[in-house]
């Protein structure tokens, strides 16, 4: 039951790029198409032509720097001072369509991410206190009822797509939860949010986002529960402004959702295709975090992120980094760097030093980290207890995965399994 190795990148060098940017003649272009398939081939490749840190062109002919090595990222998300957050600083701007696809990610918005120093310590100070308010043993009831409650949708038929009909819904409804929201304004916040992620919504469903965030706002304020995310930050001594706030309750909503339901995903297309997990699936829960864990080193749910940019001249890893120059952390390379990579085969599935949620003062503070990882354990959990006998409708290699950049999961998950009713 073990998956066939995806059509590898051909061995043929990668062009460079020629005058495109100048100072790098042999800047490599790369297109998502790149990452549809065998990421570690694509690594292996850029490393052994190129070294740990080389200049490439993403879509656009947009120029930046991708860091490969596992030492080389520890070093850029340890420096803060040297590799900065705020996107403003970069001196490409001119060469950056209105359009482009990262925009998202990379365009500067009034968040907790793209803050430096003292403004940050006193944002993520705030963040990560109305996490640590949520309890694990209530977390962990909440997503029992969610998964139960989606499971309850298909469990009759027999079949379904474990990402859209599942993984994809359970990271909203538990954050609205956590944010205070009741269920029928928590339901009506995921279908805008999932048009809003989605990009179907356009710039109406960012305003709908927004006017949601405010009213929520409002209503933390006039009926407090210390409880919640929202309330949390409302009363913050940090002393956040309304717009602090709306900004960092909209950014939590990016962070936890698609990377969540790819963690979910490429765990459940972990253990219904390797032979490893098949004991987990007929019954037994042995494996699920080692399952995680796993997906987290080898196919971690943001496998590269856009990024850092210089805040003065210097080098790295021989390479003469200018100030303003654009940094992608490709994560996931860093964690295929041979030097540190573990071998889960020969059972070495405890190794937790993956960059999976990055690092440093800017990576995903270990609360979330800690949130996102009991919400994929649970929503795994549930299921297998609610439906043994699942089972994969196709092929393991006929399983897609996004062609997406900073995104990786599996397009969909259609299996099969014995109708069965609460």
């Amino acid at each position: 039951m073990t998956t066939p190795d995806p059509t590898p990148v051909s061995e043929a060098p990668f062009a460079p790029a020629g005058p495109l940017w100048p100072e790098q003649p042999d800047a490599v272009p790369l297109e998502a198409a790149h990452f549809r398939h065998s990421q570690d081939e694509l690594y292996r490749q850029l490393r052994r032509d190129h070294g740990p840190v080389l200049p490439v062109l993403l879509e656009g002919q947009i120029p930046v720097w991708m860091v490969l090595g596992y030492r080389e990222m520890v070093r850029v998300t340890t420096d803060s001072n040297t590799f900065a957050r705020d996107s403003r600083r970069w001196h490409s701007w001119d060469k950056v369509p209105p359009d482009w696809e990262l925009m998202t990610f990379v365009g500067y918005r009034p968040t907790m991410l793209f803050t430096e120093g003292a403004e940050h310590e006193r944002r993520a100070e705030a963040i990560i206190d109305s996490m640590e308010v949520v309890d694990p043993y209530e977390l962990r009831a909440l997503c029992e009822r969610v998964a139960d409650n989606l499971i309850d949708t298909f469990a009759g038929r027999g079949h379904a797509d474990l990402i859209t009909d599942y993984a994809c819904q359970i990271p909203l409804r538990v954050l609205n939860r956590m944010y205070g929201l009741g269920p029928a304004e928590s339901d009506e916040l995921q279908r805008v949010t999932v048009d809003l992620v989605s990009g179907v919504g356009g710039p109406e469903a960012h305003q709908n986002m927004v006017d949601r965030m405010v009213a929520l706002l409002q209503q933390s304020r006039a009926n407090p529960d210390r409880t919640n995310i929202a309330t949390v930050l409302a009363f913050h001594p940090a002393g956040l402004t309304d717009d602090e706030i709306i900004n960092d309750l909209l950014g939590n909503v990016y962070a936890a959702h698609q990377p969540t339901t790819d963690l979910i995903g490429n765990a459940l297309r972990l253990m219904l295709t390797d032979e490893r997990f098949a004991v987990t699936m007929s019954g037994g829960r042995r494996s699920v975090g080692q399952a995680i864990n796993e997906v987290l080193w080898e196919a971690a749910p943001v496998p590269n992120w856009v990024g850092r940019w210089a805040a003065e001249d210097t080098m790295l890893a021989g390479r003469h980094i200018r100030k303003g120059d654009c940094l992608m952390l490709s994560l996931a390379a860093a964690n295929a760097d041979p030097d540190v990579r573990p071998d889960f085969r020969a059972g070495a599935g405890g190794n937790q030093a993956h960059m999976a949620f990055s690092h440093g003062t800017h990576g995903c503070p270990q609360v979330a980290r800690d949130l996102a990882e009991a919400i994929a354990m649970a929503a795994i959990e549930v299921l297998i207890d609610r439906l043994p006998d699942v089972s994969l409708t196709v092929a393991p290699e006929e399983l897609e995965w996004r062609s997406a950049l900073m995104m990786r999961g599996v397009s969909a998950i259609p299996v099969e399994f014995t109708p069965t009713s609460r």
